[in-house]
């Protein structure tokens, strides 16, 4: 077992609620109750619909080269079996159990709902600001249900762009230390509405039926039009029955969203799943201003919607659930005992969808997934695009972009021995300049950040150095 690759999150789920579903209870009918733009929101992968881009892409692909493989004749346990209790960072996956994206681009998913970020830089009051940015914070970690696969670990000197006119950012990543792992990001509005960045290192542990990922690292957003600083760092993530099993992911822990110049403070809890899955996906939460008064309560799941409504619609609402006094579409049988099973962790029983007290509004939907994503790695729309090529993109890109992975791309062709080949290949290489680095007593140099402080936590964090979009990429390192 060599130590040069970090086990990055595998995360995964299970079939859970159809986001679809109709809410009775509401006093309003979800068509007409959001204020999204769904023009550009829900159109990833139509063609036509698109103006070029800087890096030449017009028309997003809807499917991968290639549909997904079966792992079942792989085993994990053979590998994990000696790590229990102990932190994932030096364990090397067989490529098997990757998808064909690097870890970079899986940061880049925070952008897919990039309009409610769009929609709290117009808005007026504070308060409503607060409710895009914690549907933001919540639809970041959305893509992954369901999602089977680890990223690629990415090399250190690694980079990803990603240019959306259609959606109006640009954004830009750096695998900036290789041990501990860490990933720094930086995205901008195309008009100069928003700035959102940060750096990644979760620390993961292997506890015999599960890998845990706890968040490492500082997500800040700033609003320019607005001169706010939001920060918050995202929830734990657990991936259930990693040996044997169905897989299902699990996402908890409290984010604490605070408004550094208003002070409004937004509190959401990520349940975990509970003894019969009760709680499984649910997010419920609350937004207080710089008094600690509560003003406005947020719930829902986030592998689906998110809703928010007053605190005394919300109070009167749940007073009257817990007396029985709502009807639900789905109950378990309470009398039924969670089997303590030593191969694996039971997959919760579906619950039914969102429970919505009359009056609330609708702060964030997930997109529906193309029909197709089950044979590309659970992929969303705007995920099978991240990794295309298009013709002529190699000339503006850096040599260091995720998108000329030769592991990568031949995953995602179809040619599992080509991809890890190049993978071992690849390590290989990275050790080797690694070697050569201590020879020489060189210290590795980052290209796009550099390590600071950030100006609203006054934790460590990586800053971006600017100048990446003036392409001047003549002294990129060579890691491919």
């Amino acid at each position: 077992m060599n130590g040069e690759e970090e086990f990055f999150d595998a995360v995964t789920g299970f079939d859970s609620d159809n986001s679809s579903g109709e809410f009775s209870e509401a006093n309003q009918k979800v068509t007409g109750m959001i204020d999204v733009d769904t023009s550009k929101s829900d159109r990833v992968g139509k063609i036509g619909e698109r103006p070029p881009q800087e890096n030449g892409v017009q028309n997003y692909r809807t499917s991968l080269p290639a549909p997904m493989f079966t792992r079942s004749d792989f085993s994990v346990w053979t590998i994990l079996k000696k790590c229990v209790g102990l932190e994932l960072s030096k364990i090397t996956m067989p490529i098997a159990f990757n998808e064909p994206l690097s870890f970079l681009q899986r940061i880049t998913e925070y952008m897919e709902h990039v309009y409610l970020l769009h929609k709290a830089c117009r808005q007026t009051q504070p308060l409503e600001r607060m409710q895009s940015v914690a549907a933001f914070a919540v639809s970041a970690v959305a893509s992954q249900w369901e999602r089977t696969g680890k990223p690629f670990n990415p090399l250190l000197g690694e980079t990803y762009e990603l240019i959306r006119e259609d959606l109006g950012f640009r954004f830009i990543s750096e695998q900036v230390s290789h041990h501990p792992p860490i990933s720094a990001f930086y995205s901008e509005g195309l008009s100069q509405d928003f700035l959102f960045h940060g750096s990644i290192y979760p620390k993961l542990r292997f506890w015999g039926k599960s890998v845990e990922a706890e968040p490492r690292g500082t997500i800040t957003l700033e609003l320019l039009a607005h001169n706010e600083a939001y920060t918050w760092t995202n929830p734990t993530c657990c991936v259930h029955n990693v040996i044997i099993g169905k897989l299902w992911i699990e996402q908890y822990g409290t984010v604490e969203i605070v408004n550094h110049r208003t002070g409004h403070k937004c509190v959401l809890n990520f349940k975990p799943c509970g003894l019969f899955g009760k709680e499984l996906h649910k997010v419920e939460g609350y937004i207080q201003d710089k008094n600690k008064q509560k003003l406005f309560m947020i719930y829902g799941k986030w592998t689906e919607c998110l809703w928010g409504t007053d605190p005394v619609s919300y109070e009167a609402f749940k007073k009257q659930e817990r007396r029985g006094g709502h009807p639900r579409k789905a109950k378990l049988d309470d009398g039924a005992e969670r089997a303590d099973c030593d191969v694996a962790d039971d997959v919760p029983e579906v619950q039914e969808t969102v429970q919505v007290v009359p009056g609330s509004k609708l702060l964030w939907r997930i997109n529906t997934r193309p029909p197709n994503s089950a044979q590309m790695y659970n992929f969303t729309s705007f995920t099978v695009s991240l990794n295309e090529l298009a013709m002529g993109m190699e000339k503006t890109l850096p040599p260091t972009d995720c998108r000329l992975r030769p592991d990568i791309r031949g995953m995602e062709n179809g040619n599992m021995d080509l991809a890890s080949q190049e993978k071992e290949r690849l390590e290989e290489k990275q050790r080797e300049a690694r070697r050569e680095r201590a020879k020489e007593e060189a210290e590795w140099q980052t290209r796009w950040f550099y390590p600071g402080t950030n100006p609203y936590t006054g934790t460590p964090d990586w800053l971006y150095a600017g100048d990446y979009f003036e392409r001047n990429f003549s002294d990129c390192p060579d890691i491919y």
